[in-house]
């Protein structure tokens, strides 16, 4: 049994503004329709002796991964929650632990021991069918027990990855002699000439109990403390939640560094299939077609004498004349404009951003939530106004401000309010007043979406002026 390990954690720092912490670059549709979340469990549909997968993600992201993964016909065996990040290799251990003991409770047989394969759900492969036949070619050799890494074969000489060294062998795998850091430019390209270099992926497929050994014999503090996480995880909804304090207490460490460099039972698979971490704005430029002035636009752009430039829209026209080799991307709260060959630094601006304390490095004006997401268009002294959008069948928890009251008026769809003791229903072009601290909560109880603009007043606007009663998504005595 083969089970697609999705590893649904980073923050995507580099790609901001469109990636931010409460909704990352694999949340995103950057190369097509479907997001990179979707994209990675579409191109492990169709393997053979494919089980559902296991999505390890970030605990504030818990709900845009469910519904993503609904969205795309996924249901996965298992969604992990991670109270905090401790790298891949806890991410790996605690699904290692879950699919175990999902197979002896399902009374696996043959299948007691899963293989599982590990892919980080923001990277793009364009061969499919490439990507496919080096995980078939990778599986013999994870079923006899060996930990198997995927290595990219490199069509230029890159800086900014780390390296794998295969040793000699007959193919299709090859034992690994050696893991070599990020190289200078130099180095990298006597590593490309060789042809025993390849770029490291970061993918990987091994037996689960095989994994679990090889950490228990390189990093045991880690691995107890996995075992402790899982052990006291609860379940949530869909979720399972890991025990906070038990996985706040793991060593935070790769696979690479706990157990890849220090197993002599890895090896290395040649992968050809187009692949690319996305980890700049400009990796995503050459993920994507050009034009002919080699130009990569999305949304409302318009182009005059430009070229070598990626220019993305999201909420209005962006007018670009005379750049040369330029990354714009607009949302709605933020504008990015860098050289091509400086994109690397924006990581150093969202951590200036950070230090200031601006909250544009967490969250988009539009922020998801469960039953939808509301977009707070216009703010001031003592008002602000947001769009809410309600998905049918959709209940917000029943809850109270203390500072503020709300002025609700219905754009499209049909809400089922609660206040205070009353329930009624509101339609198109119809409104009400929820004065502060009363009870209150909306629901759709329609089958199209619910739009209601949202009228704000009071003396504190925050979004942790909120006190939940009842809520269908386990959020009470939450602000999220």
């Amino acid at each position: 049994m083969l089970i697609p390990l999705i590893l649904s954690g980073g923050s995507g720092t580099r790609l901001w503004p469109l990636s931010r912490e409460s909704y990352p670059k694999q949340l995103l549709p950057l190369i097509g329709k479907r997001t990179m979340l979707q994209e990675t469990a579409a191109r492990a549909s169709g393997l053979p002796d494919l089980a559902a997968p296991i999505v390890v993600c970030n605990e504030s992201h818990r709900f845009m991964v469910a519904e993503q993964m609904r969205e795309h016909g996924t249901t996965p065996q298992a969604i992990i929650l991670e109270p905090v990040g401790r790298n891949t290799a806890p991410a790996v251990a605690v699904a290692a632990l879950v699919a175990l003991d999902r197979a002896r409770k399902n009374k696996a047989g043959n299948d007691a021991d899963p293989i599982l394969l590990v892919l980080p759900a923001d990277h793009v492969i364009r061969d499919v069918a490439a990507f496919q036949a080096a995980v078939v070619s990778g599986s013999v050799a994870a079923a006899a027990g060996k930990l198997v890494t995927f290595g990219v074969v490199p069509d230029r000489a890159e800086t900014g990855y780390g390296y794998i060294r295969r040793a000699s062998g007959d193919g299709p795998t090859y034992p690994v002699q050696q893991f070599v850091e990020k190289p200078d430019a130099a180095t990298a390209k006597s590593y490309v000439e060789s042809g025993e270099y390849y770029w490291n992926s970061g993918m990987f497929m091994f037996r689960a109990r095989v994994f679990l050994a090889e950490l228990k014999r390189h990093a045991p503090a880690m691995l107890s403390a996995c075992e402790d996480a899982v052990a006291a995880a609860t379940r949530d909804l869909d979720f399972t939640r890991l025990a906070g304090e038990a996985f706040g207490a793991c060593p935070s460490d790769s696979i690479d560094y706990a157990v890849m460099e220090k197993t002599d039972s890895a090896v290395v698979v040649p992968l050809d299939a187009g692949w690319s971490d996305v980890g700049s704005w400009s990796a995503l430029q050459d993920a994507l077609p050009r034009d002919d002035q080699g130009n990569v636009v999305t949304g409302d752009v318009l182009v005059e004498d430009s070229s070598g430039c990626y220019l993305h829209s999201t909420s209005r026209l962006i007018g670009a004349v005379g750049l040369k080799e330029h990354v714009v991307v607009e949302t709605k709260d933020a504008v990015l404009v860098a050289p091509r060959d400086r994109v690397q630094d924006v990581k150093a601006l969202v951590t200036h951003l950070k230090a200031q304390g601006r909250g544009e490095t967490a969250l988009h004006r539009e922020v998801f939530r469960p039953w939808g997401s509301y977009d707070s268009i216009d703010h001031g002294d003592r008002f602000q106004v947001k769009r809410l959008v309600v998905r049918p069948g959709a209940t917000m928890s029943l809850q109270l401000h203390h500072h503020r009251a709300e002025h609700w008026i219905v754009v499209s769809g049909t809400a089922r309010i609660t206040r205070g003791e009353e329930t009624f229903l509101l339609g198109e072009n119809e409104s009400t007043y929820i004065p502060v601290g009363t009870k209150h909560r909306i629901a759709n109880p329609g089958k199209v979406m619910l739009h209601i603009i949202e009228v704000q007043s009071g003396s504190y606007l925050g979004e942790d002026d909120i006190v939940r009663f009842e809520d269908v998504y386990g959020r009470e005595g939450t602000t999220k």
